[in-house]
């Protein structure tokens, strides 16, 4: 009948009895517990996934718009102008043709040389295939290609960014921060957002903070790359005996129990039971598969999640340190249960806000 904020450390170490929710897991916090859970909940990195070896030439592809330019000695072929013999000089004419954009069969048309297949081939491989078709019809030709515009080799970068923008790839190699910059940079703080890169099939999301620290991970973009800037506030919440119950944001690079507690104002040392601070988490089946403690059940899959309790002793020293590494995840609740005396302070209290009165009223009759 007396009041509380929630079960006493007992009963939730029996909370895999419950008839509420089925096969909960019960699980001591200690080092061989997170080492296994840091394993289980290992982030795949950007210069895991997407690494490439790939160089800077750049691809001609349909679409794109081209230039070409060929330089002549005379007698030239494309300007007509006649070899002087007695100047003692041969000077050598340009001809630049209007830019083409290449066809969907991925050929441009070069007079005399014919429609010349350009399609995943680099600057130099064109200018050679047109030189070599020129050669007996043009006098020692010498051929330049430049990509006028890439309209093929694209970016796309979405999200809470200040304008969204299609990026085109050159070969400078841009890479993710570029990318970022072309987009104006992102509407929130840095320490709250977090970096999807899509290619193709793979999808992997990363801090942005950690991403600017670690330059591995700002990886060399390729076309048809989709940079997604997300602005996702992390939370969990608080109950029990803690400083003060509610729900707090935290940022994109996590944070441990350790600061979660402090963010709560730590535990009521007139309530709490050190020894029973909680974390309730939905755990994926594999993450769940190595959370297997002293106090662990048989797996059930429950839908897709696995429920698990954490637990932590904080009146063991050792667990301070143990409570750094605890990394916390998006809606964690954090539970510290009351001490078993906090149910006889009440009593009490609740005995002589009803004995007192009745002992006044005596004593003033009297």
């Amino acid at each position: 009948m007396l009041p509380s904020s929630g079960p006493k450390t007992a009963s939730v170490m029996q909370a895999d009895r419950s008839g509420r929710l089925k096969h909960i897991r019960i699980v001591e916090i200690d080092q061989p517990q997170l080492a296994r859970l840091a394993q289980a909940q290992q982030q795949k990195l950007f210069s895991e996934m997407f690494h490439t070896a790939g160089s800077n030439v750049q691809i001609v592809a349909p679409g794109d718009v081209i230039e070409v330019s060929i330089w002549e000695v005379p007698p030239a072929l494309f300007s007509g102008i006649a070899a002087d013999f007695r100047s003692g000089a041969a000077a050598t004419h340009v001809t630049t043709f209007p830019e083409q954009m290449v066809s969907s069969d991925g050929t441009i048309n070069i007079p005399f040389a014919g429609h010349i297949p350009v399609t995943g081939r680099t600057s130099r491989q064109i200018e050679s295939e047109i030189t070599s078709r020129l050669r007996g019809k043009a006098n020692q030709p010498q051929v330049l290609v430049r990509t006028v515009r890439n309209n093929t080799a694209n970016v796309t970068v979405v999200g809470e960014v200040a304008s969204s923008t299609r990026m085109p790839l050159t070969a400078r190699r841009e890479r993710l921060l570029d990318a970022l910059a072309a987009a104006g940079g992102v509407r929130q703080p840095v320490s709250k957002m977090t970096l999807q890169l899509t290619r193709g099939s793979r999808v992997q999301a990363m801090p942005l903070d950690r991403i600017i620290r670690d330059p591995l991970q700002n990886v060399p973009l390729q076309a048809d790359d989709v940079v997604t800037l997300m602005y996702q506030p992390l939370s969990f919440t608080a109950f029990g005996a803690t400083g003060k119950n509610e729900e707090v944001n935290f940022e994109a690079q996590g944070i441990s129990l350790a600061q979660a507690l402090a963010r709560v104002g730590g535990l009521q040392d007139n309530r709490a039971d050190a020894k029973g601070v909680f974390v309730f988490r939905f755990e994926s089946p594999a993450s769940a598969e190595t959370s297997a403690g002293s106090f662990g059940t048989p797996v059930s899959p429950l839908s897709y999640r696995d429920p698990v309790i954490y637990r932590l002793d904080l009146r063991d020293p050792g667990s301070f340190f143990l409570a750094q590494n605890f990394m916390m995840q998006n809606r964690d609740i954090v539970y510290v249960s009351n001490a078993p005396s906090t149910d006889l302070q009440k009593f009490l209290g609740l005995v002589g806000s009803v004995v007192y009165p009745v002992v006044n009223i005596i004593n003033n009759v009297q």
